[in-house]
């Protein structure tokens, strides 16, 4: 688990947000519509529970977990055959080495400024959960948008059906008192949908790709260059699609929509498409 974790305020604004918005759908959307003792009502509220529910715990799992620490014992091993590529520095050549924590660095770790510390398979750091993404939270952060997205849209129809339900005047007058919630829970619902829908998307292309967000903007360079020498640059851990997805969520297909982390190994050592080769390197 993550160490010296203190109040975080971006952390507070999430999760009362994620409250507001159960409550708000629970109780109002969902209670002006069907009625909660109602079947559809109970259904939909049970539904919405289990996904409110899913969303906290992946969250926190998300803000408590460690993302990855470089062991201080750690060192390439270039002899080793069974791992034959080498991250490099791409001016000088040398082994990449962190002058600011005094240890080399395995491969697809960065150093974060915001943590001071290098994290293991770095993919960026974020304010909204006051941690790093890195190697042993990565499922849990992607998992948590996926839910996320999923709770806003669910929560956002739920909130337009409400307002097409023809209610008796007493109802109406009493329902004026819910127009502030409406108000509010429109102007969170649809920013959100669109700016986790994008997010979702962004990471879905990042897996397939067995890419971090880092190397994504690494491999632009990189490809640039490549092109400039008349050459073709490929990322090195780009295994194809299914075998992507099964690095990143598991080989396990049910296991890919649970938060479970029991298949990413060491996060010293990853499969490249290079395993066959000898010798290999990839510069940085």
């Amino acid at each position: 688990m993550k160490q010296g974790f203190s109040f975080s305020l971006p952390v507070t604004v999430v999760a009362l947000s994620i409250f507001y918005i159960y409550f708000s759908t629970v109780f109002i959307f969902i209670e002006r519509w069907f009625g909660l003792m109602s079947s559809p009502g109970i259904f939909n509220t049970v539904i919405f529970t289990a996904i409110a529910l899913i969303c906290i715990f992946t969250y926190a799992v998300s803000v408590f977990t460690d993302p990855g620490r470089v062991p201080s014992t750690y060192a390439p091993d270039i002899e080793d055959a069974e791992n034959p590529i080498h991250e490099i520095k791409r001016k000088s050549g040398d082994l990449r080495y962190c002058q600011k924590c005094s240890h080399y660095k395995p491969p697809r770790a960065h150093h974060c400024r915001v943590c001071r510390r290098c994290v293991l398979r770095m993919d960026h750091h974020c304010i909204w959960i006051s941690n790093c993404v890195g190697h042993a939270n990565y499922k849990a952060f992607f998992i948590f948008v996926m839910y996320a997205v999923i709770a806003c849209l669910y929560s956002l129809v739920l909130l337009v059906g409400s307002l097409t339900v023809d209610y008796p005047k007493d109802e109406q007058q009493s329902g004026d008192s819910f127009r502030m919630a409406y108000v509010i829970s429109g102007l969170l619902l649809i920013p959100l949908c669109v700016a986790l829908s994008i997010l979702l998307g962004w990471h879905i292309y990042l897996i397939l790709h067995n890419k971090t967000t880092i190397e994504y903007h690494e491999g632009v360079r990189a490809m640039w260059l490549a092109e400039k020498g008349g050459n073709v640059y490929s990322h090195p851990y780009d295994l194809g699609a299914y075998e992507n997805l099964t690095k990143v969520l598991g080989s396990n297909v049910l296991s890919w929509v649970c938060p479970t982390s029991r298949h990413i190994g060491s996060g010293l050592r990853f499969q490249t498409a290079y395993d066959n080769l000898s010798g290999a390197s990839t510069t940085i």
